[in-house]
């Protein structure tokens, strides 16, 4: 498929390359053209917009940060909205369900295609081609572009029919995965003032679940490793406040996910917004005294 890629951060940009090497045509725009730049010895051609990016394509696939960076790469004079000439916008960000409402009516308004296809997983995940795909939109559109899917993922689930069902699947996926560091943090927590070696809990909790998630973060907790970060813990701490905002949406109260919150709140007080968002841990291990 001929497609445009928007968007070549951590994640970004290892999507971008499967992409390649899936054998898609492929035009990418970023903020910063070096990032571009990378991709272009790859095969990618660089465009100086999101419009020329999205020109005479099949579809255009965002992976950005937050709401803001998403609405402005759609509406801008210059955006994906301008260009797309009845193509399909792909929206791989970790967005609100508000937005992913908003985007699928302005699309629509314009004769274009709207989906949301979350993904899970770190950008080691990413560049392996092993992310988690969390689609929705209307069932044609998504089986239509299943090998973008199978390009940039191990296994694709559909959250429903409408765009907006994956963004608050994803909200939800990142909140357990939040719980479960807020869990190892305050595990951990007690354990070294109990005296005993968190990676020994580590390997029995490990063995337990059986979970690659758990080892790999409860690891980076043990060892209290969180820099340079795979998933920045302001990045977390948005996704903790959109998920309220689905519950609030929904009549579902969520108040483990509030007491998250306020532990990334003091977590970014104290200047954790760059580090990894397993830093969380942190926080318990502040409020005892470590």
């Amino acid at each position: 498929m001929k497609l445009a890629f928007i968007g070549l951060g951590k994640m970004g940009s290892g999507m971008a390359r499967n992409l390649l090497r899936a054998g898609h045509e492929l035009t990418v725009y970023n903020r910063s053209r070096e990032k571009s730049e990378a991709l272009s010895g790859e095969g990618a051609r660089v465009a100086a917009s999101p419009a020329e990016a999205c020109r005479n394509c099949e579809a255009a696939l965002t992976m950005l940060s937050d709401d803001q960076a998403v609405e402005e790469v759609v509406g801008r004079p210059d955006g994906i909205a301008s260009a797309l000439d009845g193509g399909t916008h792909i929206s791989c960000s970790t967005i609100s369900t508000a937005m992913a409402r908003r985007l699928a009516a302005a699309h629509a308004s314009r004769g274009q295609g709207f989906a949301s296809a979350c993904v899970f997983g770190r950008p080691e995940a990413a560049e392996a081609g092993k992310l988690i795909v969390m689609a929705a939109g209307a069932p044609a559109l998504i089986e239509h572009y299943r090998p973008v899917f199978d390009a940039i993922g191990r296994q694709t689930f559909i959250a429903g029919a409408e765009p907006w069902q994956a963004n608050a699947a994803k909200l939800c996926g990142n909140f357990m995965i939040a719980a479960m560091l807020e869990a190892f943090g305050e595990a951990f927590a007690t354990l070294r003032k109990a005296g005993v070696d968190p990676h020994t809990f580590l390997d029995a909790i490990s063995a337990l679940f059986g979970s690659p998630v758990y080892a790999n973060y409860g690891r980076m907790i043990a060892d209290q490793q969180f820099e340079p970060a795979g998933f920045a813990l302001k990045l977390g701490y948005k996704d903790l406040r959109l998920v309220l905002e689905t519950a609030q949406e929904c009549d579902a109260p969520m108040p483990l996910a509030s007491v998250i919150r306020d532990q990334m709140l003091s977590a970014l007080a104290h200047g954790q917004g760059d580090q990894d968002w397993s830093s969380v841990a942190r926080t318990a291990a502040r409020d005892a005294a470590l």
